[in-house]
């Protein structure tokens, strides 16, 4: 099969051909239809993220049809169309995963990262983390649901039921949970790169009363504030943004330094909290919750061989919404 392969960290990806894979037991093998392109691709492969698997084929956010079931694989029959998110396997009996917080799992192994994942034309997956994708969505447009919108909706459900909302980084997983919020009936308040007018605009297009730069005070302060971007500073901006007793939510796996701040803008029993990988549970509540709420992905095609593109306009901020990868 036709992939593309990272071999060393801080190292553009190659194309290669690889053995088709093999499932094992309770593994599903999957034609890939579209991969879309996430930031945590790019902490992969700018070293950001340490000890992947290598060599390894990134991608997490997969959308494909079942060609082979492992042995004792019987969620999913052949033809089926599944997604496949960033957690992609769980232990299932440490106290993290007893408790029903498997995305904290202590050995938990994450899709193109210590598994192969989508920028390929097929993946093994274990079934237990696949799902299946409502008809009314494309392959194209489904693909930025499995992490922009899981990742965006756990990340929402962190901020309680706040209405004034602050979004920081207008990007895949922001211009997502932006119409989940709006379809909650919430306030929407989005924060950009310094001049950046075209996200701005886009941001509202999508619902937003006010967009201005991350740096900036919102006109109201927020009960609650969401941050996107992977930019430390932006931690005591959106706090000193949020109301007493509200909350900031870092939804990022990674994360540049957080400066110092003064103690004053957290007191007032402000909370500051993240957000790790997602559960089994999110992905069921926000894949039957994204058609009833009219979700639509914006999203920027690149053939499977154009992956290095697609990740260096990512890493540029010049995309609108999210990149997909089509073998």
């Amino acid at each position: 099969m036709r992939a593309q392969l990272l071999a060393a960290a801080r190292r553009p990806l190659i194309a290669a051909e690889l053995p088709v894979p093999r499932p094992g037991p309770k593994q599903v093998l999957i034609a890939v239809r579209a991969c879309a392109v996430c930031r945590t691709d790019l902490h992969v492969v700018d070293g950001e993220l340490a000890d992947p698997k290598l060599p390894l084929v990134p991608g997490h956010e997969i959308i494909g049809t079942i060609v082979e079931n492992g042995e004792a694989a019987d969620r999913f029959a052949v033809g089926d169309r599944v997604g496949v998110p960033w957690l992609g396997w769980t232990c299932g009996v440490c106290e993290y995963c007893r408790a029903g917080k498997e995305n904290l799992c202590d050995r938990a192994r994450f899709t193109g990262y210590q598994i192969d994942g989508g920028y390929a034309e097929l993946a093994v997956a274990d079934e237990r983390y696949c799902f299946a994708i409502d008809p009314r969505y494309g392959d194209i447009e489904a693909a930025p649901l499995m992490c922009a919108g899981l990742i965006g909706y756990r990340t929402l459900r962190m901020a309680g039921d706040a209405e004034r909302l602050g979004i920081y980084g207008f990007g895949a997983a922001a211009h997502i949970v932006a119409q989940v919020a709006r379809h909650q009936g919430r306030r929407l308040f989005a924060f950009t790169r310094p001049g950046d007018l075209a996200a701005q605009d886009f941001a509202r297009s999508l619902g937003a009363e006010w967009a201005g730069d991350s740096t900036a005070l919102p006109p109201e302060p927020l009960d609650a504030a969401l941050i996107f971007a992977p930019v430390g500073s932006l931690v005591p901006v959106a706090l000193a943004a949020t109301k007493k007793g509200g909350t900031v939510v870092c939804g990022g796996i990674h994360m540049s330094d957080i400066p110092s701040f003064p103690y004053r803008i957290l007191w007032e029993e402000r909370v500051l909290r993240s957000v790790a990988n997602l559960t089994r549970r999110d992905a069921e509540e926000f894949l039957a919750l994204a058609p009833e709420a009219g979700v639509r992905t914006e999203t920027v095609t690149y053939p499977l061989d154009r992956a290095n593109k697609a990740l260096a306009n990512l890493r540029s901020g010049v995309l609108q919404g999210a990149a997909v990868l089509v073998p």
